[in-house]
This record gives structure tokens, C-alpha cells and sequence, in this order.
């Protein structure tokens, strides 16, 4: 039988036990060593990001060899691959018309405050250069049909653009995440020079739900059409199709005090025709939009989110934004056009 020590609701198979080395199997009703976890978690930094048993196996996978293996947080200030703001290496992109994964160069940088890739290893200049504080990168493996693969998010001409990366390596893809998530700590601790760390913890940002619901166009006459909804805080996208480059719209998700609202069911005067069957409603002071979920779980689940975004205030940096960047669903496009146009 193989040696091992169960901790965080692991097996970790060590050296001299029989079967591969760090193999981990989830055991339930497991809940660590609180020594161990005194030793092991000693000095975590605030931007790594500890995973639950929801996230994805790399990231629970990499945060036990990270402890246990490695032994990164053991000591005060230690050097790790992804803490000194600078982070440079081939990962694989999806091409944006193709689909094809094709290696390219990418640099991340503290001093520059941006992420930026190189269509050829070689190339002087990056192809695309993304500010930090716009970036929003979480792990999506089944979307992206690979266990080590990576979304990152950012505003590209303030509408948001979806780039699909993976790693061969899973230390590798999750040196990546926790060296963004590191400088992008760096940047709120400058733009919010008296929040406490959790607060700053608290701002970096990941997507609330993901999913697919039914909308209607702005008359509320139309056919009701499948699409792919991203919720990224108070940012409401939807795609035809998941591994879309660019949203076909969005929405700002405001506060309540600022005339938002959820509600459960579609108004009396809806009149567009309908697959699913349990309807929800965002109202903001510009118009209602109006969404249909397969199962009433689904529709719990999103008017969940929705209102977790709405109860909360907004701060001025919101404000400032949702002003300067004017987003919403795709505009009404001229009376004679408006029937090829989606809303």
C-alpha cells in the first residue's frame, strides 16, 4: 500500500510509496491537520489563489504540490517563479478565426503594468500589449477542451476581448494565473493605498456565472435566441458561442440605488416566442432585458448572481467607468435595418 499523508482532503503519495509521486485522490470528510497547515501555509502570499474543491483539478493539484513539494510558503519572503513581476514564456493560443492552438511568446510585466504576446518569438514589437487592470483570468478547461486551460479576458477599445491559452505544464499555467494575480495586486495597492489586503484580495476579479440563457431584442417581440452569458462582475456578455473572441453585447450592472433590479418571470407584454420556460428580468434606467433558462435551478442560480452585483454599492471607479466606456447590448441599428440586427 503506498505511503502518503492525507491533508486538505488529499492523498499525496510520497517517495518510497507505491504509484506515481504527489497522486492525489480526493478523500471526502477530510479536513487537513491544522500543524500541518501551520507549517505549510505558514506565509502565503495574498494574491495566490487558493483553491476549493469546486476549482479545476490543475489548480487543487498545483496548490498540494505547491505546500507539500515544494514547500513554497514555508519561509518569510521567499523567491517563487511567479512573485517578482516580470514573467516570460511560450504558451498556446487559439487562433481567433481558425480555432488552431499555435505557441506564441508571451511577457508580463510589473513595471509596465501590462501583458503582453508576440505573434513570432523573434518579434521586436508584441502584437498586443493589455493593461493589467483590465485583465480578468480564470481557468476554463472544459470550454477550452484542455485541463490546463486558461481565459483571459481585457478591454480592448472598452469592449471586451477573449484570448484562450494553454500550458503543457500545469506548475507552468498556474505559475502564469498567480504571477498576474501578483501584479495585479501590485496595481490595486496603489490605486487603493488603505484597503487591507482581503479587501484588495476581494478586487481581484474572476467571473460570478457562465452559462447559456434565451434573450430577446429591446422591443420584446422578438424571437427569443440561445446565447452564451458571461457575468465578469458588473459587466453582463454574451456570445454566440463560448470560445468567441469579442461579445456580441454587454451590459453595465449597476447598484440598486442607480435604478437596477432582477425579478423572477418575463413582463405581461413579452411577446416573443420562447424555448425555456423560466424567465428572468434585469431592468436598468435605460431599458429592460429579458432572458429565459432552461431549468429554474438556472434561473435561481442567475438571479442569485445578478443580485449579488446589484446589492452592492458602487464605487466611483465604477461610476467613472460605466460613464466614460457607454456599455451596453448592441445598439438599434437604423429603422430600415433593425429587423438584421441583433439587440
Amino acid at each position: 500500500m503506498a505511503k502518503g499523508i492525507c491533508l486538505d482532503g488529499y492523498t499525496l503519495r510520497v517517495a518510497g510509496g507505491k504509484g506515481p509521486q504527489c497522486t492525489l485522490h480526493q478523500r471526502e470528510g477530510q479536513h487537513g491537520n491544522a500543524v500541518a497547515k501551520a507549517t505549510y501555509e505558514a506565509h502565503i502570499p495574498i494574491y495566490y489563489y487558493q483553491p476549493t474543491h469546486a476549482d479545476c483539478q490543475v489548480l487543487r493539484e498545483q496548490w498540494i504540490r505547491a505546500k507539500y513539494e515544494r514547500k513554497e510558503f514555508t519561509e518569510p519572503g521567499r523567491q517563487l517563479p511567479y512573485s517578482n513581476g516580470l514573467k516570460e514564456g511560450i504558451l498556446w493560443k487559439r487562433g481567433r478565426d481558425n480555432g488552431q492552438f499555435l505557441p506564441r511568446k508571451f511577457l508580463l510585466s510589473e513595471q509596465d503594468g501590462c501583458l503582453k504576446y508576440f505573434a513570432k518569438p523573434d518579434a521586436k514589437e508584441p502584437k498586443i500589449n493589455i493593461k493589467i487592470d483590465t485583465i480578468n483570468a480564470t481557468f476554463q478547461p472544459v470550454k477550452i477542451r484542455n485541463p490546463n486551460g486558461l481565459q483571459i479576458s481585457y478591454l480592448k477599445d472598452n469592449k471586451t476581448r477573449n484570448i484562450f491559452l494553454y500550458h503543457g505544464d500545469g506548475k507552468e499555467i498556474v505559475d502564469w494565473f498567480n504571477a498576474i494575480r501578483a501584479v495585479q495586486v501590485h496595481y490595486l495597492k496603489v490605486a487603493f493605498p488603505v484597503a487591507s489586503d482581503s479587501e484588495v484580495r476581494d478586487h481581484l476579479r474572476k467571473f460570478l456565472k457562465e452559462g447559456y440563457m434565451e434573450k430577446t431584442g429591446p422591443r420584446q417581440r422578438e424571437a427569443f435566441k440561445k446565447r452564451w452569458f458571461t457575468l465578469d462582475h458588473r459587466r453582463l456578455m454574451y456570445f454566440k458561442d463560448p470560445l468567441d473572441a469579442f461579445a456580441k453585447g454587454e451590459v453595465f450592472m449597476g447598484s440598486r440605488e442607480h435604478g437596477y433590479s432582477v425579478t423572477q418571470g418575463l413582463p405581461a407584454g413579452a411577446q416573443g416566442s420562447f424555448s425555456w420556460q423560466y424567465g428572468l428580468t434585469i431592468v436598468t434606467p435605460d431599458r429592460e432585458y429579458l432572458f429565459t433558462c432552461e431549468t429554474e435551478s438556472d434561473q435561481q442560480d442567475w438571479i442569485a448572481a445578478f443580485s449579488q452585483v446589484i446589492e452592492q454599492p458602487m464605487t466611483p471607479q465604477e461610476y467613472a467607468s460605466k460613464c466614460q466606456e457607454g456599455v451596453h447590448f448592441s445598439p438599434p441599428a437604423p429603422a430600415h435595418q433593425s429587423h438584421n440586427r441583433e439587440n
